[in-house]
């Protein structure tokens, strides 16, 4: 059996359009524009900037994004700061995560 592919899209990236992808996603670059996976785990770094909605299985947020988010599980760190409404099945958020919308959980 194959480990999964984890996809980087680098700091110093920046991306205007939507990106799908099936396996993981680790993002420290800028995007305007929709992150979309059916079961993947997205990482938004610290150093990514993202405007626009991310769905996808599992997402942990670590830096800045401007729109809403709908996943199975989302983590949000320390330093996440999320401007839209948070739609999860499970959500964690560690002190100091800044959420500016709404969270529905379960």
């Amino acid at each position: 059996m194959s480990t999964p592919t984890t996809n980087v899209l680098a700091s110093g990236i920046e991306i205007i359009g939507s990106i799908r992808f099936q396996n993981d996603m680790h993002i420290d670059g800028k995007i305007d524009g929709e992150i979309l996976s059916d079961s993947g785990k997205v990482t938004i770094g610290e150093m990514a900037d993202i405007k626009g909605n991310i769905q996808a299985g599992e997402v942990h947020i670590y830096g800045h994004v401007d729109g809403n988010v709908k996943s199975d599980r989302c983590h949000l760190n320390a330093h996440a700061v999320i401007s839209g409404d948070i739609t999860t099945g499970a959500l964690s958020m560690e002190e100091g995560a800044r959420l500016s919308g709404r969270a529905e959980i379960g």
